[in-house]
């Protein structure tokens, strides 16, 4: 197994960024964001589920949750997160579509209170990616290969050394992607060493 490619600034590699925005994604700013810290090393992905309301696949309410314009009245769940301001940095829909919220060299608040690989705060150099799902249930094949394109694109922009679930940094408060997400076929997928990965998927 190799490592994650080493960040580099070839021609490649740069004709797929325009500065922190990945080309093959659908841009759609958040206002949901902010600076990393200084000398943050943006080293972790952060794989998250969400689905709006829970389990109900296909609309835009995902997207209206991370720019802000969700009506809270169109759905009795809605009212239960009314306020809640939070973003990604990607959003990858059941047909594998790729969406971006928040440049990756800015800080998205996907995490919130976390610990990771010795570090708390998991926003500050994290790379966060939302699959549209419930905790627990099965994802759809295109969503593996966008995922595993995705990951295999992160490191030569940015050291990535680690992927974890948002249930990995934040356990017994969250629990996505969950028990239905096939770590195992990404690991395979990206051919990462075991260590890139939490203890109790690799």
């Amino acid at each position: 197994m190799t490592q994650p490619p080493t960040p580099h600034n070839e021609p490649a590699a740069d004709a797929l960024w325009n500065g922190g925005w990945y080309r093959f994604a659908r841009r759609l700013a958040s206002p949901n964001f902010g600076p990393r810290p200084p000398q943050a090393t943006v080293d972790l992905i952060v794989i998250h589920s969400i689905s709006l309301p829970p389990g109900q696949y296909g609309g835009d309410e995902v997207q209206r949750l991370f720019t802000n314009t969700l009506d809270w009245n169109a759905h009795p769940y809605f009212q239960t997160i009314q306020g809640l301001e939070v973003s990604a940095h990607f959003y990858i829909r059941r047909n594998g579509e790729l969406w971006q919220f928040v440049s990756c060299d800015e800080r998205a608040w996907h995490a919130g209170s976390s610990h990771y690989r010795g570090r708390d705060n998991c926003n500050d150099d994290s790379i966060g990616i939302e699959l549209e799902g419930l905790e627990g249930t099965p994802f759809d094949t295109a969503q593996y290969e966008t995922l595993a394109g995705l990951c295999a694109t992160l490191p030569q922009r940015y050291p990535i050394r680690h992927i974890a679930g948002h249930e990995h940094i934040a356990p017994g408060r969250k629990a996505d992607p969950g028990a239905g997400f096939a770590w195992a076929a990404l690991r395979q997928s990206l051919g990462w060493p075991t260590q890139c990965f939490p203890q109790d998927v690799a």
